[in-house]
């Protein structure tokens, strides 16, 4: 059973618990250093100065530089926009049209469903990453591909979730009355599978963008995804990683922001069980 099938039918709780203040709070902070960090930094990443390579952690260098004598906090500042940025836009590309077509099978049934069940098992007969790989083989190391590949990946997981739930929702006895005491479509969107179906999408939106940051570093690390100089956290790890005996620190700051992206998103999206 997936994660997502844990919660399928399960209402999330509308308390903030320590677990999701610790992430909010950490991802505030990570957004913080991903949007301001690149216009406060001065530095370009892509700068190089071959005399400070290798250059250690603190001096002329906040987090040190890389091989090239690049900026690792600049790096880091821009890659961490990076992931960031393409894991918001990836998870919105997946959940507007996987909601959609979720509330859309769920109030229409019938032939119009049928069809959306054929192309959601379509996709899921496909891994994830091959479909990806696929689209990237035609334009490798571009934004486009990796961005769509994902997005087609993570919609069905929507699409599922909003479907079920809606039709578990517009099941139930209050919802038959509400209707025939006249309340239209609308209204019992809002007021009664809207409350439901809400915090279910938002923790499927923390998983897909927690899912996408992975599968951009891992794509990037082995050199199918976005390439260098473009300072992706995936493909700075390979790039440093010849060096880590001279620079240990250089190789795991990447991984640590990856680390620490996902970990934040993870306690956004599990919240606090009883």
């Amino acid at each position: 059973m997936s994660t997502f099938d844990n919660f399928l039918f399960t209402r999330p709780k509308a308390a903030i618990g320590p677990a999701r203040q610790a992430g909010a709070g950490l991802m505030i902070l990570l957004s913080g250093f991903a949007i301001v960090g690149p216009v406060v930094i001065p530095s370009d990443p892509a700068a190089q100065d071959f005399g400070a390579s290798l250059a250690p952690i603190g001096g002329d260098y906040l987090l040190g530089a890389d091989h090239y004598g690049r900026s690792l906090v600049a790096r880091l500042a821009h890659g961490a926009r990076l992931s960031f940025g393409m894991a918001f836009l990836t998870m919105l590309a997946a959940a507007i049209p996987g909601v959609l077509l979720g509330l859309l099978a769920a109030w229409k049934g019938g032939w119009t469903e049928r069809l959306l069940e054929l192309v959601a098992t379509v996709v899921l007969a496909l891994p994830g990453l091959m479909l990806v790989l696929l689209l990237l083989a035609f334009a490798p190391g571009n934004y486009g591909p990796l961005f769509l590949g994902l997005a087609l990946t993570l919609w069905v997981e929507f699409y599922r979730v909003t479907k079920t739930t809606t039709r578990t929702v517009l099941a139930q006895p209050h919802i038959e009355a509400a209707r025939m005491l006249g309340f239209g479509s609308r209204y019992i969107f809002v007021h009664y599978v809207l409350p439901v179906i809400g915090p279910m999408i938002a923790t499927l939106s923390a998983f897909a963008m927690a899912t996408a940051i992975i599968a951009v570093s891992t794509l990037s690390a082995i050199s199918v995804g976005l390439q260098p100089p473009t300072p992706e956290l995936g493909s700075m790890i390979v790039e440093l990683l010849p060096y880590y005996a001279e620079a240990p620190m250089h190789v795991l700051l990447p991984a640590t922001l990856i680390f620490l992206l996902v970990l934040g998103l993870q306690l956004l999206a599990q919240g606090d069980r009883a």
